[in-house]
């Protein structure tokens, strides 16, 4: 038997090993630690719409996340709301997201919680917009790597007009809105 085809083999025993114990597809999906992988630079992304409609995965693989050092409980979210929203509930016609991937919760009077169904997050980059425009920042747009299938070639990072989308080592990923450096950590 070749050394290619063990190797393989080996690779394929330890990712259902893995899944086995309850690793499941995160520990299958994960490269191997000498990989590189895909990352959105949230100091540069300009929230364009196109990884919700460029990525090979329907959704995509691209989702919103939260910046938790600098969001705070807001009573008005703009990341949320429509601008102008007749109402300041949750009706959906008030709702900036177009799939509900956004979730309140009340905290106290006059404050929400705001937290991201990632399952229903399609990382069209609306809500991201949004907080940018009028709120704190504190959401931004990540490949989230356990979703993403690593492509040689991103059709993403090919189409993305602001060059947010690097291949880095997996040792630098994720790179994360509140780092000063370039870097990213875990």
């Amino acid at each position: 038997m070749s050394e290619k085809k063990n190797t393989g083999r080996r690779a394929f025993m330890r990712a259902a090993a893995a899944a086995a114990l309850g690793g499941g597809v995160w520990l299958a999906a994960t490269p191997s630690s000498g990989a590189w992988v895909w990352q959105i630079d949230p100091r540069k992304c300009t929230q364009c719409g196109q990884c919700a409609t460029h990525c090979v995965l329907n959704p995509s693989a691209v989702k919103c996340v939260h910046a938790t050092r600098i969001c705070g409980y807001c009573d008005l979210c703009s990341g949320y709301l429509q601008p102008n929203a007749p109402a300041l509930d949750t009706g959906a016609e008030n709702e900036l997201c177009p799939t509900a991937a956004i979730k309140r919760s009340f905290v106290e009077d006059p404050y929400f919680a705001y937290s991201i169904d990632e399952t229903l997050c399609v990382g069209c980059g609306k809500c991201v917009k949004g907080c940018a425009q009028f709120g704190n920042g504190s959401l931004y747009l990540q490949i989230k790597r356990d979703l993403c299938v690593n492509c040689n070639e991103c059709s993403i990072a090919r189409d993305c007009p602001s060059h947010a989308i690097e291949r880095i080592p997996l040792s630098r990923a994720y790179i994360l809105k509140y780092d000063d450096d370039s870097k990213g950590t875990e």
